[in-house]
């Protein structure tokens, strides 16, 4: 049996409200930024799995990410390479992992995981870091990307 999914609603119309994500991009929330260009923004979750945990949202609000159009949807995938980089230099870790999972907010989200054992993609292990060691890391991860130019 073959299953066909739905047509998506996942274009967000304008009288959705805002998702978290188009707040921070809106500079009405706050966040630790780590990454932006013309179409996709970085920073640290707010729970990360491991310190270091990014998030890369594209600049368009498109809940599931195979809805997302280009050329936002290759623009994450292409930011997540030079970022995980300065991630995995940063924090010293073995790789960095990935995770589209897409439950808890509704606009597409890749998580760059930085990972030291296979446990380290359990999303329930994540837990909040201080402003001043987010802070830190962001200028961290920051500063390895301005070295990679």
């Amino acid at each position: 049996m073959v299953h066909s999914r739905k047509p998506s609603a996942s274009l967000r119309h304008d009288s959705a409200p805002p998702s978290l994500f188009m707040r921070i991009l809106r500079k009405e929330v706050p966040s630790f930024e780590v990454y932006e260009d013309a179409h996709v923004y970085g920073f640290l979750t707010q729970d990360a799995i491991r310190h270091g945990h990014v998030l890369l949202i594209p600049k368009v609000e498109v809940d599931y990410f195979v809805d997302v159009p280009e050329p936002y949807y290759s623009a994450v995938f292409q930011a997540a390479k030079p970022v995980s980089r300065a991630i995995q230099q940063v924090t010293g870790c073995v790789r960095v992992g990935t995770i589209i999972a897409g439950w808890d907010v509704p606009h597409f989200h890749y998580h760059l995981v930085p990972m030291f054992e296979y446990e380290d993609l359990d999303l329930t292990r994540a837990r909040p870091y201080s402003d001043a060691e987010n802070e830190t890391m962001a200028e961290a991860i920051r500063n390895a990307l301005a070295s990679q130019s």
